[in-house]
């Protein structure tokens, strides 16, 4: 598969087997995201990843509380609504029950923060592609990076006192019928305007 081929065929994974993923092709996927540019080749990204199942599933139960408090108004983007209503109901699973989360944390001072974590996770997005992995980016932990029960949970799974999580990937193998979904959607949106 070429590079263009990759990017074209990578769609989100929201529904994962509970097959574990060797460490070889975890060691891949992490391999992609640590060669993503970073502002002045700084490499500040921090990547947590967690494979052990009983910590998954605290984190799991962790975001659905922290979500389920949280109010619904008038300005509640739909999407979350029925996130805030799912975890209210203890029927939200953040990471689709994908056996690997990547958590990528950096240093809120740092300017380049979010450039970077987004360069290395579209690099790992596309890494899964290629080696027959689902993947699904999720931003549940960066919502709540502020709150005090999910950040006192991920420091004390190596989050540095001078870090912050911007971003999130479940990856596994997907359950669906046939496997990836590999099939080519041409972008509706995104605006292009030419200055020649």
């Amino acid at each position: 598969m070429n590079t263009l081929e990759c990017i074209k065929t990578r769609h989100s994974t929201r529904k994962f087997k509970a097959d574990q993923v060797s460490r070889e092709l975890i060691d891949q996927v992490l391999d992609a995201g640590r060669r993503a540019p970073s502002g002045g080749n700084t490499q500040l990204t921090h990547f947590m990843v967690i494979t052990n199942q009983n910590v998954l599933n605290e984190l799991v139960t962790l975001v659905q509380e922290e979500y389920g408090k949280m109010p619904i108004t008038e300005n509640t983007l739909p999407y979350m609504v029925n996130i805030i209503k799912m975890s209210a109901e203890g029927k939200f699973v953040f990471n689709y029950g994908a056996p690997v989360l990547i958590v990528l944390a950096s240093k809120p001072s740092y300017a380049n923060n979010f450039a970077d974590v987004s360069c290395a996770m579209q690099n790992m997005m596309l890494a899964c592609n290629e080696l027959d992995l689902g993947s699904c980016w999720v931003n549940q932990i960066r919502h709540l990076q502020d709150n005090e029960r999910i950040q006192a949970k991920m420091r004390e799974l190596g989050l540095g006192e001078d870090e912050k999580v911007y971003a999130s990937l479940a990856i596994g193998y997907p359950d669906l019928p046939n496997g990836l979904n590999r099939r080519e959607i041409e972008p509706k949106g995104y605006k292009v305007t030419y200055v020649d």
